[in-house]
């Protein structure tokens, strides 16, 4: 299974600074007012891919044997984790193909494809969509990038979190979304090694709530569907990786009902005036659930992507949800 190391991440910032730049760690004045605490956005939305998780992409597709990349990769996905395999592997010459479940975000598949990587649509959900991943990879020989068991991708994901205390040193809480969990995952080994006293705060929808359910049981636990607007966290079945690091490295959870993430994403417009998916605004929904136990500390919120299709943005914006 692999372990999550801060050693790696530290490796993996490296690897990640030869792509991309820092995103912006931002404090907005107004949006603090509000909340009742000092309020700053990390801005992950403003990666290449529109999203966090590029950076896990680029750092396993550097340790990628040779002859793994002259074969090819394939993942599943519901966008954003598709979306930073396929924009790795354009950067490293690997094929890559992605298998994404019927009614995808299509803008998020047009992405994938603009990138090189081949699209196959099966399946109603990720975890469907994963099944049929794993049947290709053994008869085409391809390497399969487990998004949620595979430590590179931890790694590179946890520079993010590196960032965050690089630019705020005195930072109380961090708020980050939850689907597959590595972020999150980034975000406890981070603050493990650097401060302990730092908050980690996942987030999840209620209508999809597998980590949140195993988190207060103890155990992995699986829904039956993940049907929710935020597909960045619509996963019903928690992989063993990121559990092991969650359940006894996270401080707080909070689910959000549909509306609550909808009006996440308004909120994230009118105070930072940029546009976050349905995951990427659910720390910001979360943090007016969070005004009492967080009143005057330095808390920021993981905007972790941008990539929300034109036609739900216009049902968001016309409350049609």
């Amino acid at each position: 299974m692999g372990t999550i190391k801060f050693q790696d991440i530290i490796a993996a910032r490296k690897v990640v600074a030869q792509f991309l730049k820092s995103t912006p760690l931002i404090h907005y004045p107004e949006l603090s007012e509000q909340l009742g605490f000092q309020a700053y956005i990390k801005h992950e939305n403003h990666n290449p891919t529109g999203s966090f998780k590029v950076r896990g992409g680029l750092n396993f597709m550097h340790h990628l044997p040779q002859v793994q990349r002259e074969k090819g990769v394939i993942t599943a996905t519901r966008g954003n984790h598709g979306q930073s395999i396929a924009y790795a592997a354009s950067q490293f010459g690997v094929k890559a193909t992605v298998v994404v479940p019927y009614g995808n975000n299509p803008e998020k598949n047009s992405a994938m494809e603009a990138y090189g990587a081949e699209l196959i649509e099966h399946g109603k959900d990720f975890d469907e969509a994963l099944t049929l991943c794993e049947r290709l990879q053994r008869e085409r020989g391809l390497y399969y990038v487990h998004p949620c068991m595979e430590p590179a991708l931890f790694h590179g994901v946890g520079t993010y979190s590196l960032e965050i205390f690089e630019s705020l040193p005195n930072v109380d809480a961090i708020i980050v979304p939850i689907g597959g969990g590595s972020g999150c995952c980034g975000a406890i080994t981070v603050a493990k090694a650097i401060n302990p006293d730092v908050k980690i705060i996942g987030v999840q929808a209620e209508n999809a709530p597998a980590i949140y359910r195993s988190w207060q049981a103890g155990q992995r636990m699986e829904t039956d569907s993940c049907d929710t607007i935020a597909d960045g966290l619509a996963t019903r079945v928690p992989f063993a990786l990121p559990f092991s690091i969650i359940k006894g490295g996270i401080h707080d959870m909070v689910l959000l009902s549909e509306a609550q993430i909808v009006e996440g994403i308004r909120l994230a417009l009118r105070w930072t005036h940029n546009l976050a998916e349905g995951a990427g605004a659910a720390p910001l929904a979360a943090a007016h659930k969070l005004t009492d136990k967080l009143a005057g500390r330095n808390v920021v919120m993981v905007m972790s992507g941008a990539n929300l299709d034109t036609e739900t943005l216009k049902k968001v914006l016309a409350y049609q949800l």
